[in-house]
């Protein structure tokens, strides 16, 4: 299937005399015996220990990838920014392997990250690759290594879908979408659409540029929105349902209220674009 035109329309208690209750007692031994069954246990004794809230588990989470991962402070700090501004808090540990420029075969070949997911116990890793920096060919093998190594571990792989850029103008971002889209079915591996969302906001709001002035590495915006895409997928939980208030994430301030809410749309209306593909 052909995501073409998924990018091209975005669009009380009873109270018993004391007689009674020894006749029916004495008659009926099995309802002292019910009664004693259905005894209220001690949480619903103490109402109070009832409605505390259990502690969130953790989740450990691993980012795999280059600069678009790390700018801007890195995308593994800005969720658990994010995590702990959530009332409860989403209970997200995070941790980055990233590397310049570099492409899932460099990431496998020469980085730390197959000792990290091998060793690191994680419940999640976030694999980003940069299509435009290599091969959609090399895409499919290496792809489908971290992801049979993250399975192998117990943790669950999720594809961090990346953006066009003009520099390496060779491929569009229908092209990249189709690549992961193929990989998806293929490995029946999620994906985070970042590059879907940021193409419904360049056609939404052209204005709003998810680039800062070098044309590719993200913008407070493109670095926002990619943020929520990405948590949303880990989560299942919409968008719009995160914090924007207590988030202190360096340049965040630069979005006002309403550029925002703007933004979680985009994120939300690009991932259900995304699950009927």
């Amino acid at each position: 299937m052909n995501c073409l035109p998924v990018l091209q329309n975005l669009k009380p208690i009873i109270w018993f005399p004391l007689g009674v209750f020894f006749l029916m007692t004495v008659f009926s031994p099995t309802l002292l015996f019910a009664q004693s069954e259905t005894q209220a246990s001690p949480q619903e004794n103490h109402p109070e220990s009832a409605s505390k809230p259990d502690k969130t588990p953790t989740k450990k989470i691993l980012f795999i990838g280059n600069s678009f991962t790390y700018w801007r402070g890195g995308l593994d700090q800005h969720l658990k920014v994010l995590s702990e501004a959530m009332s409860p808090p989403l209970g997200y540990q995070t941790k980055a392997i990233t590397r310049g420029g570099a492409s899932l075969k460099v990431m496998w070949k020469k980085s730390s990250a197959v000792e990290e997911i091998k060793k690191g116990k994680y419940d999640i890793v976030i694999l980003q690759e940069d299509i435009p920096e290599t091969s959609v060919e090399s895409f499919r093998i290496y792809s489908k290594k971290f992801v049979d190594l993250v399975r192998e571990t117990g943790a669950r792989p999720i594809l961090f879908m990346a953006w066009d850029y003009e520099r390496l103008n060779w491929i569009s971002m229908d092209e990249i979408a189709n690549a992961h889209l193929e990989v998806s079915r293929k490995l029946k591996v999620e994906v985070a659409p970042v590059g879907v969302s940021w193409a419904l906001s360049k056609k939404r709001q052209p204005d709003l540029n998810m680039y800062i002035l070098d044309a590719e590495h993200p913008s407070v915006a493109g670095m926002y929105l990619s943020l929520l895409v990405i948590e949303s997928t880990i989560s299942g939980k919409s968008p719009l349902t995160r914090s924007t208030e207590k988030l202190k994430i360096k340049g965040l301030k630069q979005l006002d209220a309403k550029r925002k809410r703007y933004l979680q749309e985009v994120a939300r209306d690009a991932l259900k674009i995304w699950k009927q593909r």
